[in-house]
């Protein structure tokens, strides 16, 4: 079994797609972890800007490029079981294989202000977004909800800041 690790770096990017990466070096990384799909190509409009999206066996990223241009956010959905061990890191803690209400006490237990939301969590100061909202079946933690997260993004600084001041 080979192993694969995703390095996720906010708000620097994650493993082998910094941001402000082109768009051109965006599609071919993202060629070499998969099938590639691009939205709206080149397009920088704020409801149908460019997206990327890599299909890989057993997981999917899409990376967002909301000026058309260059990479803004990658947003990588949960490695599912198959050939590659594949791991999803933020500081060495595994993202989709630690319990989402443990995964945001131990970044809260580092310093980290975590936003929490009923199927979302933030982490403004460091950008990343957290869903557990899932379209299949999963486990469930006591609250009802995935017991795992199914998706995070990884943002440019500030990505999130705004939750910060939201009433």
């Amino acid at each position: 079994m080979t192993a694969m690790d995703i390095e996720l770096d906010p708000p620097h990017g994650i493993t082998g797609f910094p941001l402000g990466m082109p768009a051109a070096a965006v599609k071919e990384a993202a060629a070499a972890l998969g099938t590639v799909q691009v939205q709206d190509d080149g397009s920088a409009d704020q409801f149908h800007y460019m997206k990327v999206l890599v299909l890989h066996p057993q997981f999917e990223i899409v990376f967002h490029l909301e000026d058309g241009r260059t990479l803004s956010s990658a947003e990588v959905w949960t490695p599912q079981p198959g050939a590659e061990e594949i791991r999803v890191l933020f500081r060495d803690i595994d993202v989709f294989r630690t319990p989402a209400l443990q995964l945001l006490d131990q970044l809260e237990a580092t310093g980290l202000t975590v936003l929490r939301e009923t199927d979302y969590a933030y982490v403004p100061g460091v950008s990343l977004g957290f869903t557990r909202t899932a379209g299949h079946d999963v486990p469930l933690a006591s609250d009802g909800e995935p017991l795992y997260f199914q998706a995070v993004l990884t943002g440019p600084a500030h990505y999130y800041d705004y939750k910060l001041t939201k009433d």
